[in-house]
């Protein structure tokens, strides 16, 4: 037996000796365990071919071969002095509905997380001449009309359009003016919380452009500090409401093509003037009605208008209202004036609906108790929805074709995990992306009867990296929670849902290990999926290889489980999140393996605040967090997506103040790490700086690290590399440093 029990050892240590370390250098600097993703590819217009920009050139191929069916466009034959800015590079581009012209983006840079300008320039297949779209400025979303002779495009918060035929440029609108007016283009709020950024749309006949008008004079400005090496920093100055302060006043137009006129559409019972609701999405139907999207301030009611494009007058088709809050959804519109599919909670889940032009329910597409999670459009020729569902579990996704009558659902995807689909124009294909927590992501090509035509790409190269660095696997598992405050009139199973690595290796077994606790939380989100885990997942297997449990827990308020799990949280952001991570952290602590002296917390933006609030609220079972990026009053962020959860502060003023880090900094304990980009123009700095005041008013200790002229994502140059190195040793001094019995060695 003592023989078998020393063989045993050996062969484990010549497993481990036989590992290759995980380090950071090559997770963050040499892209060493980066996933392949498909090359960026636009699927043509003819429904069997797709394109892609390899080394510059645009290059046409047979979907179901992959094969070249030869280049579109070489900037190789275009003459440097043929059309003004032309730099010889691109960066994006997008063809007519015919396929005959190209719209060429070059030069683009970034504005805020969604938006972005360049230059932009329209080249002929056929006359195979180059021309910029406007020279001198750069511009932002620029796109055809659906006849592609003319080109609409955004230029300095104007909106204008090119006749690609008589080569005229029209000015729509005159009265642009940066941090005051903006047409045809969203404000910052819009982009983040609606990712809405193009703010126009062609009519179907390209006779009209509907487009929205934002009037931020009256949002407060903020301001950021840039650091360039000069004896003054730069100041940027934007518009941000925060909660309870003005909006943009949103207004819709039509533009008239021929008549050169425009008309403001007039919507039943609003005030135009106020900024006390929103206007979040339009559209034109195939009957060439106008779709506006409505949503009140509480975002408790969504209406949507149809509006005539020769008059404006504006008739409602749909309203829909909820005692907590709405998600934002699209009308998808159907040809022949046969109605729309639209999603709602209605029933507790969220599902898919038919209804007619008169806005009256037609039928189910989908019901039961499980959650439609994403929409990818209705093919007409087959008469099918195609859509992606967590219906197996929460934890998972599958993809789905369902008939308007909601009959003969047809499960399209195969093995257990997370899919995602992508359908070309006349959904005769889709590319099917597939991963498990423990497997990278693979990318297939299907039919629409979900037949695999062919593989594109497998990851093979970072699957033998995961068995060269003998990764260990992620595991899932339930938290029972017992005892959880609950709202009147709320049931629940019970249970939360969480994943969790195990280190295995020889030299921690028998041992009591520290343990790293991941958290979002936010509403709607998850974490625990069965999908892959991006660049984390090493760092966490990183940390695993050293001596760490790594876990995570999906808290009430997050996703895939219907509204009433999802929705707790409402007005009370931050309350059954900590009690259900706290809990977490007791049931994780209680595993044999588990040294629950040493347990600490990680997140970002939300997580962050998440990370925050568990080592206050939790400073008897937290004893370090890192907090990145943290929400730390939720006063101070903006309009959009804070009131959607918690209304104003001055309706709910415990709330606000129950749950704000700032107000609990009295109660650290334990070792706390605060992190924040100083350009961030999402969560701003002030929350860390507002937080480290309270810290130093109550002498509480604490660590930082702040990153000049970097925003949300803390990215650029070596600024990753940088920040996981700090966070690795902080948490080697911090958790690892500490003695099960919980005295500083």
């Amino acid at each position: 037996m003592q023989l078998r029990i020393l063989t045993i050892l050996l062969l484990c240590a010549v497993v481990a000796s036989s590992q290759k370390p995980i380090t950071l250098e090559a997770i963050w600097t040499n892209d060493t365990y980066q996933a392949k993703t498909l090359p960026e590819f636009e699927f043509y217009h003819d429904g069997v071919h797709f394109t892609q920009l390899i080394d510059g050139r645009i290059e046409q191929f047979d979907i179901q071969t992959g094969a070249s069916a030869g280049v579109l466009f070489d900037p190789a034959v275009i003459a440097p002095d043929q059309a003004a800015d032309w730099t010889g590079t691109v960066d994006a581009y997008q063809f007519s509905t015919d396929g005959r012209r190209l719209l060429i983006a070059a030069g683009r840079e970034k504005i805020y997380r969604h938006s972005t300008r360049a230059n932009f320039f329209v080249y002929d297949t056929r006359s195979r001449q180059l021309r910029p779209l406007h020279p001198g400025t750069k511009q932002r979303y620029a796109g055809f009309s659906p006849d592609g002779t003319k080109v609409a495009y955004v230029l300095e918060n104007d909106l204008y359009y090119l006749d690609l035929v008589s080569g005229n440029t029209t000015q729509v609108t005159t009265d642009g003016q940066v941090n005051a007016i903006i047409n045809g283009a969203s404000d910052w709020v819009y982009e983040e919380e609606f990712r809405l950024v193009q703010a126009y749309a062609w009519s179907p006949d390209g006779k009209t452009l509907a487009f929205l008008r934002f009037d931020e004079r009256e949002v407060p400005e903020f301001t950021m500090e840039m650091y360039h090496g000069d004896a003054y920093p730069e100041l940027v100055h934007y518009k941000y409401p925060k909660v309870g302060a003005k909006n943009a006043v949103v207004s819709a137009h039509l533009y008239d093509l021929a008549a050169a006129r425009t008309t403001r559409i007039a919507i039943p019972g609003r005030q135009d003037t106020l900024s006390d609701d929103y206007l979040p999405r339009l559209a034109w139907t195939p009957a060439r009605q106008l779709c506006l999207t409505r949503m009140n301030r509480h975002q408790n009611q969504v209406q949507l208008f149809l509006a005539d494009p020769a008059t404006g007058a504006c008739t409602m088709l749909y309203e829909e209202t909820d005692p907590s809050y709405l998600d934002l959804q699209e009308p998808h519109f159907l040809s022949g004036n046969a109605g729309f599919i639209w999603q709602s909670e209605k029933s507790g889940y969220n599902h898919l609906y038919h209804f007619d032009m008169q806005g009256r329910q037609v039928a189910a597409l989908t019901k039961g108790n499980w959650e439609v999670t994403d929409f990818y459009g209705y093919d007409e020729k087959r008469g099918l929805a195609y859509f992606q569902a967590a219906a197996d579990t929460p934890m998972e996704r599958e993809l789905y074709a369902v008939n308007l009558k909601g009959k003969r659902r047809e499960k399209l995807s195969g093995k257990p995990g997370v899919h995602a689909a992508r359908f070309n124009p006349t959904f005769d294909y889709f590319i099917d992306t597939y991963a498990t927590v423990n497997t990278p992501p693979q990318y297939d090509l299907y039919n629409s009867e979900g037949r695999l035509v062919r593989q594109l790409e497998q990851n093979a190269a970072l699957r033998a990296e995961q068995e060269a660095c003998s990764v260990l696997p992620i595991e899932f598992f339930q938290v029972p929670v017992k005892n959880a405050s609950t709202p009147s009139g709320f049931s629940w199973d019970g249970t939360l849902n969480g994943w969790l690595i195990r280190p295995t290796a020889p030299q921690f077994q028998g041992k009591k290990l520290p343990v790293l606790m991941y958290v979002y939380g936010g509403p709607g989100s998850q974490q625990v999926l069965d999908s892959w885990k991006g660049t984390n997942y090493w760092w966490f297997q990183h940390l695993a290889q050293k001596g760490y449990v790594v876990a995570c827990v999906d808290n009430r308020g997050t996703g895939g489980r219907g509204a009433a799990f999802q929705k707790i949280t409402y007005q009370r952001l931050g309350q059954f999140e900590t009690e259900d991570q706290i809990a977490a952290a007791r049931y994780i602590g209680s595993l044999p393996y588990v040294d629950p002296a040493r347990i600490g917390v990680f997140g970002w933006s939300y997580g962050g605040y998440m990370s925050s609030l568990c080592l206050l609220e939790g400073n008897d079972v937290f004893k370090s967090a890192i907090a990145v990026a943290p929400v730390t009053h939720w006063k101070w962020y903006d309009t959009v997506y804070t009131e959607r959860y918690m209304r104003t502060e001055q309706e709910n003023p415990e709330g606000y103040a129950n749950f704000a880090p700032v107000n609990l900094a009295e109660r650290l304990k334990g070792n706390y790490l605060l992190v924040h980009g100083l350009a961030d123009d999402n969560v701003h700095f002030q929350h860390s700086a507002e937080m480290v005041d309270e810290l130093i008013a109550r002498n509480k200790q604490y660590d930082n690290m702040f990153y000049p002229n970097l925003d949300h994502g803390i990215r650029g140059g070596n600024a990753r590399l940088h920040l996981y190195t700090m966070m690795t040793r902080f948490l080697d001094e911090k958790l690892k440093g500490i003695s099960p019995e919980g005295a500083r060695p």
